[in-house]
């Protein structure tokens, strides 16, 4: 579907650049958080949240202006849903590769200033902003954004 139709290509592109922007909110207040000492993965949950605000509202607004026969309240049960979903994914992938990210790290001895576990939070974080992004996109286009035609 997404492939074969142009209208659609242009939400994907629009939904990626939205996702973008939240990842630039989620690698802000992450590294902020973590710089002043909070849990990695607690810091990751509250960047998250704060990125599924923003994306929200810009994909309510500029993704999906046709979408309107469903309140505005519903809109964001729904997507707050897959975004929960989605955190979760996040979680697990910090839970099962952030640890292992920062201890490939270590075994380098590059010449950088960066830190192996700055490296592997944030290679972590990479790796889920790409998965959550797939499932995100497609969740909210066939369960959120249901209501516009893909014509």
């Amino acid at each position: 579907m997404i492939l074969n139709n142009a209208r659609e290509r242009v939400r994907f592109f629009r939904f990626a650049a939205v996702g973008a922007l939240g990842s630039v909110v989620d690698f802000g207040v992450f590294n902020l958080l973590v710089h002043f000492g909070i849990p990695s993965i607690l810091s990751s949950a509250i960047s998250f949240i704060l990125a599924v605000i923003n994306n929200f509202l810009w994909n309510r607004y500029w993704t999906y202006p046709d979408s309107r026969s469903k309140s505005l309240g519903n809109q964001l049960i729904q997507f707050s849903l897959v975004s929960l979903v989605g955190m979760g994914i996040r979680a697990l992938l910090f839970i099962l590769i952030e640890s292992h990210l920062i201890a490939m790290f270590e075994r380098f001895s590059w010449k950088i200033s960066l830190s192996p576990t700055f490296l592997g939070h944030n290679s972590t974080l990479t790796i889920a902003i790409l998965v959550v992004l797939i499932w995100n996109f497609l969740a909210n286009r066939y369960w959120t954004y249901n209501d516009i035609s893909a014509e």
